[in-house]
Order: C-alpha cells, then sequence, then structure tokens
C-alpha cells in the first residue's frame, strides 16, 4: 500500500544511531545520508514496484499524537525482538515490551519511541 514515508525528528544526529539499529535489526538497508536526512530502504522503480522507503527528515519535534504511529514488518517474532532490543540499546525508549497482541492471535509486536518521542513498532504476523 504504502511507496514511501517520512518520519520528523529534531535532530538528525541524535535520531540516526536509533534508526541505523533499529532498521539492521529489520535488515533494511542504508541508503543514504545528509545533516538532513536520513534513507532506508529502496526506492520503487518500473523493474521494482514492490520496493518501499523511509526518510527520516529534520523538521519541528512532533506534537504528541498518542494515535500516530509508523509499524514496520518483521520476518520473525525473533526479528521484532532483536528490533526492541537494538532500539532501547541506541537510545529509543521501551513503549512496550515484544509480546503477543490482542489484534489477532499470531499479533507479535514491540514498541518504542525514538529520540523525539515518535512511536514506532514492529510486527509479525506468522504462527510460530
Amino acid at each position: 500500500m504504502l511507496d514511501h514515508v517520512s518520519i520528523t525528528v529534531s535532530d538528525v544526529a541524535a535520531a540516526e544511531p536509533f534508526y541505523d539499529a533499529i532498521m539492521a535489526a529489520l535488515e533494511v538497508v542504508k541508503v543514504g545520508r545528509r545533516d538532513d536526512w536520513l534513507g532506508y530502504g529502496e526506492r520503487a522503480r518500473p523493474d521494482h514496484p514492490e520496493r518501499v522507503y523511509l526518510t527520516i527528515r529534520k523538521g519541528p519535534k512532533p506534537d504528541e499524537a498518542y494515535g500516530r504511529h509508523w509499524c514496520f514488518k518483521a520476518r520473525s517474532r525473533a526479528m521484532v525482538d532483536a528490533f526492541w532490543t537494538a532500539g532501547l540499546a541506541a537510545g529509543g525508549t521501551d513503549d512496550g515490551a515484544p509480546g503477543l497482541r490482542h489484534y489477532h492471535p499470531s499479533y507479535y509486536a514491540a514498541f518504542l519511541r525514538d529520540p523525539d518521542g515518535n512511536r514506532i513498532e514492529s510486527v509479525c504476523h506468522l504462527v510460530e
């Protein structure tokens, strides 16, 4: 459904270790960096329309909005665990430890806050 998404942070240098860590845990490649921008994933092209791309962009600190968050798919529950552990080690804060959720019987997710307070989730839908 999504082609690309941007998340705003007030300090790219402070956010970089966090996003590098969680994207590496999810096996998403970092594709670029500037002082005002980080890029992960791969841009869609005519020969690869399935690709997805994420940018982290410098901007004002986001307002608190509990319902707003970004969720990244994981291929295994172990990958969700790695996402959460890596995010905590790289400056994120816990917003929900890895575990099963009520959305469906195999919805296994973890929630973090990035250094700016953005809500970030990873989920695995597979029965393991």
